[in-house]
């Protein structure tokens, strides 16, 4: 079966500051749980912010280094699934879901994208 990375695109400058409250925990959980038990969650986890992290760019021959955050970047990636799922429309609809859960008034978008197996 394909697997499936699910990156989670979150603008870290303008992050929700509100409490989601406990259900949106319980529904997180629930959803988890469900995906684990199908036998299509791989891996999956959230990122710490961009202001601990370090960019390791190859130009010109050299290594260059820089230290987070990154300021010019307005969408980051803010956590990843990992899946193996039938076909991508199953995991399209796994990442549906999981978006679903977040309070309305959140932006948070999810990019899924087949991983190339040679």
């Amino acid at each position: 079966m394909p697997r499936f990375l699910t990156m989670i695109h979150v603008d870290e400058q303008n992050a929700p500051t509100d409490d989601p409250g406990p259900e949106f925990g319980e529904r997180m959980g629930a959803l988890l749980e469900e995906i684990t038990k199908a036998g299509v969650m791989l891996d999956t986890a959230g990122l710490t912010p961009t202001s601990e992290g370090t960019r390791v760019t190859w130009s010109g021959g050299r290594l260059g280094y820089v230290d987070g955050p990154f300021t010019e970047s307005k969408e980051v990636i803010g956590g990843y699934s990992l899946i193996q799922a039938k076909d991508k429309a199953e995991a399209l609809e796994w990442a549906r879901r999981f978006l679903e859960i977040h309070p309305a008034h959140w932006t948070v978008t999810a990019e899924v994208r087949q991983i190339a197996e040679h």
